[in-house]
């Protein structure tokens, strides 16, 4: 317990990388990112909501939806750049194991909102929607250990 104490206030000296290079990374405080991170967090969650609330409204529904849902999708991803800093942040989203999911949440973020204000396909702009939870989910499983081989695996045993 001792241990994490000290690596969360940074003061560990024994191991310079992890968490203390996340701490020094930023001039805010731990306390201030982690507060910044749950508030972009909830405010990506709350628009997400609001968008899956106004589907239902006649005529506009869906675009509004595509569009509250994707700013929500890029508000959660973007809350964890107070946790490790943007350019930081860039480097991971581009790492070669999860450079593919990146540029599949990049590709159905810009895709959603063509399919509504564009090509003005509601069918469309509801697929990618779709897509991009699915990209999203996979994206975020890329930052957990072995947890894409265990999906991997438990969706072969299923259809299996």
């Amino acid at each position: 317990m001792d241990k994490l104490k000290k690596v969360l206030s940074g003061q560990d000296t024994e191991d310079r990388s992890g968490l203390s290079e996340v701490v020094e990374a930023s001039s805010l405080s731990w306390g201030t990112r982690i507060k910044g991170f749950i508030a972009c967090f909830a405010i990506g969650i709350l628009c997400s909501l609001l968008g899956t609330l106004l589907l239902w409204v006649p005529r506009k529904g869906l675009y509004l939806f595509a569009v509250f849902y994707t700013l929500g999708n890029i508000a959660s991803i973007g809350s964890t750049i107070f946790l490790m800093g943007p350019m930081k942040q860039l480097k991971r989203m581009f790492e070669p194991t999860r450079l593919i999911a990146t540029v599949l949440v990049l590709l159905c973020f810009t895709l959603t909102l063509c399919s509504a204000f564009w090509w003005h396909n509601k069918g469309l702009a509801l697929i990618f929607c779709i897509l991009q939870s699915l990209a999203l989910t996979w994206y975020s499983l890329s930052f957990i250990p072995f947890a894409r081989d265990a999906v991997k695996k438990c969706f072969t045993v299923c259809l299996a």
